[in-house]
Formats: structure tokens, sequence, C-alpha cells
């Protein structure tokens, strides 16, 4: 399933155009179809996506908030290039955040919280790599909601949605060591351990977890056009 990526777009009439651009916004800066780095326009864009200039605009604020692009002073905007430092230190924060959320969860959560992690022991049938990348962010953002402490919450979040193309350029890199089962199956040993209410555990598996990620980001040294 990580091995190829598709990109699904919506096709149902239903659905927003504003959505369904921002869904093929952010997939194109994922896959580095829009290059990390590179000034982009509005209507550039408008034209790219054969829309008007306001559900690119509202894509665009969208995709500020979570840090994959920035606005450049009367000259538009930049997808935010992929510093190798600015990684490690997100890997390094991001460490230390899960872990305090975590072991707030196991000390202050109810059963019923704990158990509705349940929700994510799957990633659902044959999800396109841009729909488990989203996945992986909403089973660690609920992580962070289970800390019962609001600031910690929305710094965790605040980490953890910067790490959409971190984790799309790891499993990409390295598919071999990213399955879909083996990656869903490191999330259920966290969920095990968390409902258990075993911090040490749970703390060991996350720091696991997450120090895999970091080094398959790194594969990218391998890549040279990615890096900026």
């Amino acid at each position: 399933m990580l091995d190829n990526y598709t990109p699904r777009l919506a096709t149902n009439g239903s659905r927003l155009i504003r959505d369904s651009i921002y869904d093929r916004m952010r997939a194109d800066i994922l896959t580095c179809a829009l290059t990390p780095g590179a000034l982009i326009q509005e209507k550039d864009l408008a034209t790219r996506y054969e829309v008007s200039k306001s559900p690119v605009r509202d894509a665009l604020l969208r995709l500020q908030e979570q840090g994959l692009i920035e606005v450049i002073p009367r000259r538009g905007y930049r997808i935010q290039p992929i510093s190798v430092s600015d990684a490690r230190e997100l890997y390094e924060i991001r460490l230390l955040l899960e872990r305090a959320c975590i072991k707030r969860a196991i000390e202050n959560a109810t059963n019923q919280d704990l158990a509705n992690l349940d929700h994510f022991r799957s990633a659902g049938e044959n999800s396109s790599l841009a729909e488990w990348v989203t996945y992986n962010r909403d089973f660690h953002r609920a992580i962070a909601q289970l800390s019962s402490n609001a600031r910690l919450t929305r710094m965790t979040q605040g980490v953890i949605d910067q790490f959409d193309r971190l984790t799309f350029m790891g499993v990409v890199t390295a598919p071999s060591d990213a399955s879909s089962e083996k990656l869903v199956g490191e999330h259920c040993s966290i969920i095990d351990a968390i409902q258990a209410r075993d911090k040490t555990a749970a703390g060991r598996l996350i720091n696991g977890h997450v120090m895999k990620s970091q080094k398959r980001f790194f594969t990218v040294f391998e890549n040279p056009p990615i890096i900026k």
C-alpha cells in the first residue's frame, strides 16, 4: 500500500470545491510535486487546478496554519523548505511532548477514553498514502488530546501537524521498512501499553516508534533534490 501513491481527488459534486482544492494542493506538497522552497502565486495555482482564486486562497490559509507554506510579502507564497536541522529539532521536541502526553493519559484518562483508541487499530482498507498520513496524524493527535492538559495538547498537536511531509517522505524512501501492517502494528502495541496503563512499556514503545520514523526520514539524505 505504501509503495505507490496516487492522490485521490474529490469527484463527488456535493463536496465543496475549496475542500477538494485543499486536498489536491496538500497532496502536491506532500509528494513534492510543489517543490520545497518554490515561490507560488494564487493566479498560477488557480490555473493549475482550473478554479478561481477564492478556493485557492482558502487552501493557502489552511496550509499556512499547518506550516506547509509561508507568506512572502509582495511576492506571494513559498512552499516551506525541508530543513534537516529543523527536522532534527522537530523529532526531539515531538518525542519529549508525546512521552509527556502518554504519561498523563495513563494517569488521568478514563477507561472509556483509552478504549476509544481502538479506532486506530486499523488504517482502513485500500487507503491511499495521503489518507494513511492523515490516519497517522490523527492517531498521534488523539493521544495528545488525552493528556488532560490544554496547553500540552496544543503544543503537541502543533508539532505533530508539521510532520505530514516528513512522514510521507520517510515511508516513500523506505517502503520495505514501512509497510502499512508494520506501522499500524506499532500503533497497536502503543495502544495496548496505554490501555494497560503501563508507563514504562508505553514510553519505550513511543520512543522506538519516533526513532524509527526519524531514521526513515533521514534516508532522504540520499535524495538531495528534496532537501533544501
